[in-house]
């Protein structure tokens, strides 16, 4: 399966850039960011707490195939409908610490958009560690799930 969601990753940097184009309205694929049961489908994760204004935070759970849970949260820093979400990242009990993310929504028609997310890690030595997780086909798949239940939704 063709891989639609990119990821830039320059050698000795500590920043990914993750770009993704859609065949949904900005509006769509922006409520998939906004909306706890639509987050709660795609991520596969349960939605604890999710405060979408700056200064906001949130909070997501998901279990694993063994019963146990994992938690994962952020801050959220700023917060434009339809335009940006700038957040950080943080995975409890990991040992990669928080990532900052900038994430940039944007038309490119009526039924097209493109969403930008550029992720800062700690050291470029962590973001080499998550690029040897199966990180590239897991945001992928995501991206393909946002789509796939979005685009059937709107028919």
């Amino acid at each position: 399966m063709e891989r639609k969601t990119h990821i830039h990753a320059e050698d000795g940097k500590q920043e990914l850039i993750i770009t993704r184009e859609f065949d949904l309205p900005l509006e769509l694929l922006f409520k998939a960011y906004e909306e706890a049961e639509i987050v709660e489908q795609w991520m596969g994760t349960k939605v604890l707490k999710l405060e979408n204004k700056k200064h906001g935070s949130y909070q997501f759970e998901t279990t694993d195939p063994k019963g146990n849970k994992h938690g994962f949260g952020g801050v959220i820093h700023d917060f434009i409908p339809d335009c940006k979400i700038i957040r950080t990242f943080e995975m409890e009990n990991a040992p990669f610490g928080a990532q900052m993310e900038f994430l940039e929504f944007e038309k490119l028609s009526d039924d097209k958009s493109k969403l930008t997310m550029h992720v800062i890690y700690r050291s470029a030595e962590v973001r080499d560690q998550i690029l040897q997780l199966p990180f590239a086909q897991g945001i992928n798949l995501a991206h393909n799930r946002i789509e796939d239940l979005l685009r059937n939704d709107q028919l």
